[in-house]
């Protein structure tokens, strides 16, 4: 049976934790200089690295040729906490999720006073951190706040905020962060060349979405693609398929029918967004990150692939000519009706309801109101631009509008001997 690839992956130095060389540099600078503090706090979004931080920690503080900041790897304990170890007695991790409670904490404390088997440090990993109860927090106290020489202490948590204030003053706070989807995209390509595994242009982004900037969530999601991939590797359509993301035709047809303004064509790409099984809020989420992409297209121009990374140079190309289309004042008004129109499909009871709504709002111009006006001035700038008179682009053929009927003091002025 075949090892996850985080297993299969997971960092053995603080050289291999990719997008927290803030938290890394500082600690790997502490173990040269023999400033390792007692007791640490390690908060951040899940599968960001703050677990296998702290066993990275061990292993530099209890390494035979250590403290170190890179753990030789072929000592006693370097291998017991390697990939695949068996792990260490020195080492204990605990989940605070199921032992946070007061008797748990007294164990503990009673136990750490006790000297290390075989390493140099008695180090507790303490995984979930914001689960201790307050009294299991106040029973630590004491030996948080003055441990034996050979005790240290890592607290993990994603709520640092739950950790009772008179435990995280005595630590030293890192904060771990989502990793950038530019950064997690090239660490996952140089996965797959590892695993011999040929990527389709387009698939690592999706996943990079949908990990949502967690190394471990991204790597489960591009693990579920590889296992049901075949001699093609990972194709486009199979990322779209599993992945419930949207396919690049329809969002272009899309983009285009409401930058024409053509709402029978808007509608008919709505019908296929049903009828395809796609998921209507899914769909919506795209359409607003493809407008914010043009908006993007629009402000930067040529720049645009320095912050698009990883879109392909045509697609770059045809967005440069839909947001051309759309123009800046209607991008930004239909970027925050779509906005909007994502909230309220929260819990809504038709999703369709809601995604017909939106488009129909897209297509109707404001009657009032800056963005109103800046969409039917990008109209009218756009028809001069095709036809020279804005009744050209329209090929309606239809009367000029009458003048609008002026002001009441005007009138009275026109009328009067």
């Amino acid at each position: 049976m075949a090892t996850a690839l985080y297993r299969r992956y997971r960092p053995e130095s603080f050289a291999d934790v990719i997008g927290q060389e803030h938290v890394t540099e500082p600690l790997m600078q502490a173990l040269r200089t023999g400033r390792v503090n007692h007791a640490y706090l390690f908060s951040g979004p899940r599968g960001c690295g703050k677990t296998t931080s702290a066993r990275i920690l061990a292993r530099c503080l209890n390494c035979e040729q250590g403290p170190t900041p890179v753990p030789c790897g072929v000592c006693d304990s370097c291998v017991a906490l390697a990939r695949g170890g068996s792990g260490s007695v020195d080492v204990i991790e605990i989940d605070a999720a199921s032992h946070g409670g007061v008797d748990d904490a007294r164990d503990l404390r009673e136990r750490a006073s006790y000297g290390p088997a075989q390493s140099r440090y008695k180090i507790y990993i303490i995984d979930e951190a914001h689960m201790v109860t307050p009294q299991g927090f106040n029973a630590l106290l004491k030996i948080v706040e003055e441990p034996p020489e050979h005790v240290k202490f890592v607290f993990a948590t994603t709520e640092p905020e739950k950790v009772i204030g008179t435990i995280r003053s005595r630590t030293h706070h890192y904060p771990f962060r989502l990793v950038p989807p530019a950064k997690l995209a090239d660490y996952m390509q140089r996965l797959c060349d590892q695993e011999g595994v040929k990527v389709a242009p387009g698939v690592l982004s999706f996943v990079t979405r949908a990990g949502g900037g967690s190394v471990r969530d991204s790597l489960s999601v591009l693990d579920q693609l590889i296992a049901g991939s075949g001699d093609e590797g990972l194709t486009y359509d199979g990322a779209v398929s599993l992945l419930g993301f949207t396919d690049g035709e329809l969002l272009d047809a899309t983009i285009d029918a409401l930058a024409a303004g053509d709402g029978a064509a808007t509608f008919r790409q709505v019908d296929k967004v049903i009828e395809s099984g796609h998921d209507p809020r899914r769909f919506v989420e795209d359409l607003l990150e493809r407008l914010r992409d043009l908006i993007i297209v629009a402000a930067v121009n040529e720049g645009a692939g320095q912050v698009l990374r990883g879109v392909p140079e045509d697609q770059l190309e045809r967005m440069r000519v839909q947001q051309a289309a759309f123009g800046p004042g209607a991008l930004s008004r239909a970027a925050d009706i779509v906005n909007a129109g994502l909230t309220e499909m929260t819990g809504a009871n038709s999703p369709r309801l809601q995604l017909e709504l939106i488009c129909a709002r897209i297509l109707l111009p404001a009657a009032s109101g800056e963005q109103g006006y800046a969409a039917r001035l990008d109209r009218l700038e756009r028809r001069l631009d095709v036809g020279g008179v804005p009744s050209a682009a329209h090929g309606s053929g239809s009367a000029p509008s009458a003048p609008p009927t002026p002001p009441a003091p005007a009138r009275e002025a026109a009328s009067a001997p």
